[in-house]
């Protein structure tokens, strides 16, 4: 699996990308992690999602953010640079269990990240992405074509999570978004988690089995 390092890109300009790797691994090439951080973005998921909204998109324009539709799942999210994102354009045909392990592989690399920045974090059932006491701490949603993913997860990092008071949160009544820096009480850079999430993608996507085991254990 190559790892690709974006920085601060454009939305649409992420999703060509994607869409073009995507391709590249039908056609057998190798995997790929794309990691990297949005201008400020609103996005809707298949399922839809702008009843979430709390704003138009004029009033969206007029602050300088975008609203963008996805093919991922899921419903409404937002981006931002302070917040991590990872798409992760990975074969899923042949990985044991399918895309409920590899959401569960997801999960467990962001929760390993977190506990190396010493906040304790946590799946919540029924509802994807990975949780602490206080709120969501990271939201996922793919999309697949061919057997192949594309999408994938949004961290939060930096203390700045306030985009995400202009929606319901994932369309979760009373759901509130919190942060590794929130959590930790100091200011937690994405250069700093990058290398971390990395490391640990690659550790329970290249052993899924193993990771999903010990997710159960949890």
């Amino acid at each position: 699996m190559r790892i690709v390092d974006l920085g601060l890109i454009p939305y649409t300009d992420a999703e060509a990308l994607q869409l073009d790797a995507l391709n590249a691994v039908i056609a057998g090439g190798e995997e790929t992690l794309f990691l990297l951080e949005h201008p400020a973005v609103v996005t809707l998921g298949k399922q839809g999602g702008v009843e979430y909204l709390h704003v138009s998109e004029e009033q969206l324009r007029s602050r300088g953010i975008e609203l963008a539709r996805t093919l991922r799942g899921g419903k409404i999210t937002c981006h931002f640079p302070g917040q991590l994102v990872a798409y992760p354009i990975m074969r899923i045909e042949k990985r044991p269990g399918g895309i409920r392990r590899f959401f569960a592989d997801m999960e467990e690399a962001v929760i390993r990240t977190a506990a190396a920045f010493g906040v304790a974090s946590r799946r919540r059932a029924g509802y994807p992405g990975v949780w602490t006491q206080t709120g969501k701490l990271c939201s996922m949603g793919i999309g697949v074509r061919r057997f192949v993913t594309y999408h994938g997860l949004a961290l939060n990092v930096g203390q700045d999570v306030s985009l995400f008071d202009l929606m319901t949160l994932c369309g979760i009544a009373d759901a509130k978004a919190t942060s590794l820096s929130a959590e930790a009480g100091r200011t937690i850079t994405v250069k700093e988690v990058k290398d971390v999430l990395a490391r640990e993608f690659r550790a329970c996507l290249a052993h899924p089995a193993l990771a999903a085991g010990e997710a159960a254990e949890r």
